[in-house]
């Protein structure tokens, strides 16, 4: 099954519903065949966007626009690539969007980009032409051929979320239609989110949710993953679970986060955890049993 070439900002756009944007990291290997198949499952799942990161990490892996061409040709599923201001000038990125607006991608989502590793520093070096902003508004500023849709991030797990809140307001400025959020998973991340909800006027939110498979998953995303805070009371539900128990738990978990996020949210950004999309496929068809979406 496809996804409806104009349904997901249809749906964004419809206060009855909360469409499932769920990313899918490309590999690091040119072989996409089980990625080209997860993203059907995700798709068949009832995914009406497919969202690819761009070398997340700062570590290389298949590019996330040829990727998001490639999901859009020859599956025809609907989707959005991110786009860092970390790897490529002025001149790179437009011709990138440009590419993009060409193959019949109608939105991206622009970032900063994660920093490159420190022991790769010596010999790869961040560009950064743009600030998140400043690339935001270049984009929106090239009046790309039909609609062409800038999206923005925002951590709603950042200690000073007012300097957050007022980033996110200069992105608006700037041309973005809306926010996709950091995953929450602590009390202060939703208190953040709902405070966003009332802030940010005229922008749409995806509430982030990034399903817990381990304790070893939660402790390295709080040790190792800037932007990402994972609760204590979270973390200890996982303690002796094996693999079968964890998926069970991260479906529990995800279907909780979303029951609170759900009044703040115009659409779920599902986050899917090593590749695991029939996890994905189980966690959207607990969230429909549950009238959330």
């Amino acid at each position: 099954m496809s996804v409806d070439k104009n349904g997901f900002w249809e749906a964004l756009c419809d206060p009855d519903r909360r469409p499932f944007a769920v990313e899918l990291d490309a590999p690091d290997s040119p072989d996409l065949t089980k990625y080209m198949a997860g993203a059907r499952r995700l798709a068949d799942a009832g995914a009406e966007l497919v969202t690819v990161a761009d070398c997340p990490n700062g570590r290389p892996c298949v590019d996330s626009s040829l990727t998001a061409c490639k999901l859009h040709r020859e599956l025809g599923i609907q989707a959005m690539p991110h786009l860092t201001c970390r790897d490529r000038n002025r001149n790179a990125s437009r011709a990138l969007l440009l590419g993009l607006a060409a193959e019949g991608i109608e939105q991206a989502l622009l970032v900063t980009g994660d920093p490159i590793p420190p022991e790769d520093r010596a010999d790869v070096h961040g560009v950064y032409d743009f600030t998140s902003r400043g690339f935001i508004r270049y984009a929106a500023s090239m009046q790309l051929p039909g609609p062409f849709r800038v999206f923005a991030a925002l951590n709603v797990n950042a200690r000073n979320f007012d300097r957050q809140l007022e980033l996110a307001r200069q992105k608006l400025a700037c041309g973005a239609v809306g926010f996709f959020t950091q995953p929450v998973l602590t009390e202060r991340a939703l208190e953040n989110l709902a405070l966003a909800r009332r802030t940010l006027q005229g922008g749409k939110l995806l509430g982030g949710v990034m399903p817990v498979v381990s304790r070893k998953n939660a402790r390295f995303m709080n040790e190792n993953i800037p932007g990402i805070d994972v609760d204590g009371r979270v973390e200890a539900l996982y303690e002796g679970a094996d693999r079968a128990r964890g998926e069970d738990l991260a479906v529990e978990v995800s279907a909780a986060v979303a029951r609170e996020i759900a009044p703040y949210i115009d659409g779920f950004y599902l986050m899917t955890p090593f590749g695991r999309t029939e996890l994905m496929a189980r966690i959207m068809d607990r969230f429909r049993k549950e009238g959330l979406q």
